[in-house]
């Protein structure tokens, strides 16, 4: 079995509601987060594979086009592949909040079915967001919860930001 790193998009590897930038709807508006492709590199090194799982609401809201949000992640791959940071897969979910759909987060349609497709052992892989439904779609697959941000009492570990978190990830999964 493969071991992987899920994260969220918005907030762990790019800037959401900042001063730059509310929401990513065009691929110019993704602007990454200081240290984001050090650190999917260095993840890289470990795990056998790295997937974003991102609620794209928006989606099912009529902000943007399912080919923007397609046009989108191609450049986030793209542009972190130039830095020798690698995802193998991006899944997200369209829908509406509150559609009631199985793939939104916290539900953890998602990660399971990366998992199922790439043979990923969950309890050996990491979820990284920075909302509670980020950890509790995590630990529902079975995986660890690693949260940005300040505090979750939900999460096995929290850092500020993906690369200090990236540390601990991997001297964890050495442990284990």
């Amino acid at each position: 079995m493969k071991k992987a790193v899920f994260l969220d998009r918005d907030g762990v590897i790019n800037e959401v509601l900042t001063d730059r930038v509310k929401f990513v709807n065009e691929p110019q508006q993704l602007f990454f987060l200081p240290g984001v492709a050090k650190a999917i590199k260095q993840l890289n090194t470990v795990f056998d594979y790295i997937f974003v799982v991102t609620n794209q609401g928006g989606v099912g809201l009529g902000f943007m086009k399912e080919s923007q949000l397609k046009a989108i992640h191609k450049h986030m791959m793209a542009e972190l592949a130039k830095e020798g940071a690698f995802i193998q897969e991006v899944a997200y979910c369209p829908h509406k909040p509150k559609a009631g759909c199985a793939c939104r987060k916290p539900n953890s349609k998602m990660i399971e079915d990366l998992a199922r497709k790439y043979h990923v052992d969950v309890s050996s892989s990491y979820m990284v967001g920075d909302t509670d439904t980020d950890i509790i779609a995590g630990k529902n697959a079975g995986t660890k919860g690693v949260f940005l941000g300040t505090a979750d009492p939900l999460a096995d570990a929290v850092f500020p930001d993906l690369l200090s978190a990236a540390a601990w990830i991997i001297e964890d999964a050495n442990r284990s």
